[in-house]
């Protein structure tokens, strides 16, 4: 089947921002006498920061909030931002059907970091769609984010092919 509509994945898929978010955990949970082992981290890939900030908070047992522990996080990772690649293969095939197919990115990532890290790899204005962990309420690898991505671009789930 050819596809109606392509659904990316950002971290990991269009853009290798996953050593970068690793660091940043490394760095944001040191002082706190925490650790974050990097196999568990690549485990944990697609949850929402937040998500991961409260089972590591449960886990330690600490009285810290999570959004707070989320925006730290977060603001290493854009201090690091500049250390953000693309990965071609599949930017390649974005590149390839940029204006012939409707394209969104799905992603666990805040709204903020992922605008700028579309804007960093230069595809800003590449989708039809951009939905973030701020736009659904269950989170991967729960399908609503996809589903929610197809119905933004005007495709039935069926017809789309995910990245």
């Amino acid at each position: 089947m050819e596809p109606r509509g392509l659904i990316f994945d950002l971290d990991g898929t269009l853009a290798d921002t996953m050593p970068v978010h690793y660091e940043s955990w490394v760095d944001t949970l040191e002082p706190l006498g925490l650790t974050l082992d990097e196999d568990r981290f690549y485990a944990l890939g697609g949850k929402p920061t937040v998500v991961v900030a409260q089972l590591l908070i449960d886990e330690a047992g600490l009285k810290l909030d999570a959004m707070e522990l989320t925006r730290e996080k977060e603001s290493r990772y854009l201090d690091r931002l500049a250390e953000v690649t693309i990965i071609e293969p599949i930017a390649e095939v974005a590149r390839t059907h940029r204006g012939k197919l409707p394209m969104a990115v799905a992603t666990g990532a805040l709204r903020d970091v992922a605008e700028q890290t579309l804007r960093l790899i230069g595809m800003s204005d590449w989708f039809d769609a951009l939905v973030t962990s701020n736009d659904v309420t269950k989170h991967k690898p729960d399908p609503e984010i996809f589903l929610e991505s197809a119905r933004r671009i005007g495709v039935a789930p069926q017809f789309c092919r995910v990245y």
